[in-house]
């Protein structure tokens, strides 16, 4: 058994020292993902410490007899723990400017829909308005109601990286959070399904009423998608 393995289980069985010590040996893990969550008006120690608490749960809930790396099973923990604080404090705030852009957005539909005689596809929202699809489909979920926090930001393991590797070392699974340089290769609709299913954790279902598609749609978009990046990432 690996340290690590050992300050896991001792942690489980209420070692507190086993506790801080995971905390402190990761801490470079936790910042990383808190980074991610800066700028939203909450302070980075404070995006830490709530890090921290994730990263706590993910030690009280991983499973050694799993076979899953430790580090990939907790990312998602850590980031989830962040949202759930920062949407339930509204910091997850939908700012005057997605306001004003959903404002627009929906009276340009509206607009759209009288004009064309029926619902218009999200293209044709983007050259009316001036915005990039994404920024419509940001600026829509982003004021519409959302499910549950826990289903929806992957706190049962549910990542990106997950999907695409099982194994991987803390420094390259922590570069591959954000698999920019890859998803800028990709398609831009393949990029869009991307970016709202793993980094703004949307449904499916809502990526197709974004999109204005079916749900089997995005599930094979995602699939492709998925398939373009491991080949990019070889």
């Amino acid at each position: 058994m690996s340290r690590l393995e050992e300050l896991i289980a001792k942690s489980q069985s209420g070692d507190q020292d086993a506790a801080q010590a995971l905390v402190e040996e990761n801490s470079g893990l936790i910042w990383s993902v808190a980074k991610r969550f800066m700028g939203r008006g909450t302070e980075p120690d404070d995006l830490y410490q709530l890090g921290c608490l994730g990263f706590i749960k993910a030690v009280d809930g991983f499973d050694l007899q799993y076979g899953t790396q430790f580090s990939t099973y907790a990312v998602p923990k850590i980031a989830g723990e962040i949202r759930r604080f920062l949407r339930d404090d509204g910091a997850i705030k939908v700012s005057r400017t997605l306001k004003e852009q959903a404002t627009t957005i929906k009276s340009t539909r509206n607009r759209l829909t009288n004009a064309l005689g029926r619902e218009p596809t999200i293209q044709e929202i983007s050259r009316q308005t001036g915005l990039t699809p994404e920024e419509i489909a940001l600026a829509e979920t982003a004021t519409a109601g959302t499910e549950s926090i826990q289903r929806e930001t992957g706190d049962e393991g549910f990542s990106l990286e997950n999907v695409l590797t099982d194994t991987e070392s803390e420094e390259r699974m922590v570069e591959r959070i954000a698999l920019k340089q890859a998803l800028d290769r990709l398609p831009e609709r393949e990029a869009m399904v991307i970016r709202l299913r793993y980094y703004h954790s949307l449904t499916q279902e809502r990526i197709a009423k974004v999109l204005q598609v079916s749900q089997v749609q995005v599930s094979r978009i995602e699939k492709k998608a998925i398939e373009r990046l491991r080949e990019l990432m070889m």
